[in-house]
């Protein structure tokens, strides 16, 4: 009895359910010809449909929207290059290439040449560079304080 009571119940959901019901209940699937088999109709209506909850078309949405603040590359003067990775410099000793609203920004950071390392492993010397530039609050992306504080 309580076996036929879950067949009833998942009688409802639909083509998919029911077949995935079957499979968790040991059932071997059915073959064309038998009666639970589904008609060409049925089945075209059921493979052809996406149905999606509303609440998880907003949820997709959102992410959507979320992903495409994050791109990882985009073209500079006819060229791909990576977004937000700081790498080695031409100009100066840094260089990176940012989104600044709808166009790609190259900034660069750092003093070149070998007498202008920095020292960021000596605590007193972070100290002093990190109160000097503000480093709290270093400002928007398409500024070199902003990488130039995050490299220290």
């Amino acid at each position: 009895m309580i076996k036929l009571k879950k067949i009833l119940a998942e009688k409802g959901k639909g083509m998919w359910a029911n077949i995935h019901a079957k499979r968790k209940r040991g059932e071997k699937p059915a073959k064309p010809g038998d009666k639970d088999y589904p008609d060409k109709k049925s089945w075209d209506d059921n493979t052809n449909e996406l149905f999606v909850k509303e609440e998880d078309l907003k949820c997709f949405t959102e992410w959507l929207s979320e992903a495409g603040k994050h791109i990882s590359e985009a073209e500079y003067q006819g060229r791909n290059v990576k977004l937000n990775k700081p790498m080695q410099g031409d100009v100066s000793k840094f260089k990176v290439y940012v989104k600044d609203g709808d166009s790609v920004k190259k900034v660069n950071f750092g003093a070149k040449g070998s007498e202008n390392r920095i020292k960021k492993n000596n605590p007193e010397r972070r100290k002093s560079f990190r109160a000097r530039h503000n480093c709290d609050n270093p400002g928007p992306k398409t500024k070199a304080r902003y990488w130039s504080c995050r490299k220290w």
